[in-house]
């Protein structure tokens, strides 16, 4: 198992990550005690000259840590071959305690470490980058949180056991079971559908009107209404979307659109959703900057920039949702 070549490019790329977030957090606690960027002092230089090499190899590092949550569905899901009882990544995941909660880690990393390069990406359009410490301040938050991940994504692999049969998703997203899963696999088909398609309308034409003013409020609501589109459409794949594509009624699992046997559709549905919320929601974040002088002139136009880029990968989204349902005699009018 230790041998499968998604395992092992998690483990050496996880590694690598990790000791790079090390090094650069014990400049980060430099940084926070001796940063001052109106000092001319050899310290200031020093640490503005490893601050430059420093920012670039962990922003490289972190963009492995959100390409590795992919990664890391795309290994559990092929690892369901081996494993008995296993269709896809489900049952992988469900093979020992360790696989969900290593996947909601993955997760927090992906997020975090977005975020961690989009505040490096506005620091670095300010010629006296007011907000380095706070960056490397979250950097060192951002240590944990891989550890975190690292350690549950060992405990995973290292604890599968192939001779064990494990559920699959016919029980975790049934609508006769328990749990957060059979809730969502039990939701009202067409309320839900409703109130997909009237939140995306709203989210859109929010993002737009935020886009193309200057009212600051906008940027905000679209932010929140970026996060909550986010959580409905997670409900409304389990709900109704996936069973357009799986064209059965009561399969409502939100792993198996990765497979072939549905031209890993599931990828790129995913990847639009989480840009559209993350760059929503960070668009509404970086206006916390918005007083710092330096930054009052840069942040605006950013802001518009990725409220953009989050309504194109919103409408992405809506579009693969829509496909089958528009181009396959499979309905739900009786659901």
């Amino acid at each position: 198992m230790i041998l499968h070549p998604g395992i092992l490019a998690l483990y050496t790329g996880s590694l690598v990550t990790l000791l790079l977030i090390f090094f650069a957090s014990s400049l980060g606690l430099q940084i926070l005690m001796k940063w001052d960027i109106r000092s001319n002092s050899e310290t200031q230089l020093r640490l503005e000259r490893r601050t430059y090499l420093i920012s670039t190899i962990v922003q490289y590092g972190l963009l492995f840590e959100i390409f590795s949550a992919f990664l890391f569905v795309y290994t559990a899901d092929d690892l369901h071959n081996l494993l008995v009882g296993a269709m896809c990544a489900t049952g992988s995941l469900n093979a020992n305690p360790y696989g969900f909660p290593a996947l909601y880690a993955r997760l927090a990393t992906l997020f975090t470490a977005a975020g961690w390069i989009a505040v490096n990406h506005v620091d670095t359009r300010a010629e006296d980058y007011p907000l380095t410490r706070i960056k490397y301040g979250l950097l060192l938050f951002f240590l944990p949180v891989v550890l975190t991940a690292d350690v549950l994504q060992v405990l995973y692999f290292v604890n599968i056991d192939p001779n064990v049969i494990t559920s699959c998703c016919g029980t975790l997203f049934s609508e006769g079971g328990k749990g957060l899963s059979s809730s969502l696999s039990s939701l009202p088909i067409r309320q839900t559908r409703a109130v997909f398609f009237a939140l995306f309308g709203v989210t859109a034409l929010t993002g737009i009107a935020a886009a193309y003013s200057r009212k600051k409020a906008l940027i905000g609501l679209y932010a929140a209404l970026s996060l909550a589109f986010l959580l409905v459409s997670v409900a409304s794949v389990i709900s109704f979307i996936s069973l357009y594509f799986y064209q059965i009624p009561t399969h409502h699992c939100p792993f198996d659109i990765l497979q072939s046997h549905y031209f890993y559709v599931g990828y790129p549905l995913y990847a639009s959703l989480v840009t559209g919320g993350f760059f929503g929601m960070m668009a509404g974040l970086i206006g916390l900057f918005g007083k710092t002088p330096s930054l009052a002139g840069v942040i605006p136009g950013i802001q518009r920039k990725w409220v953009i880029a989050s309504v194109a990968a919103f409408v992405v989204f809506v579009i693969i949702t829509i496909l089958p349902m528009v181009f396959t005699s499979f309905t739900l009018e009786g659901y």
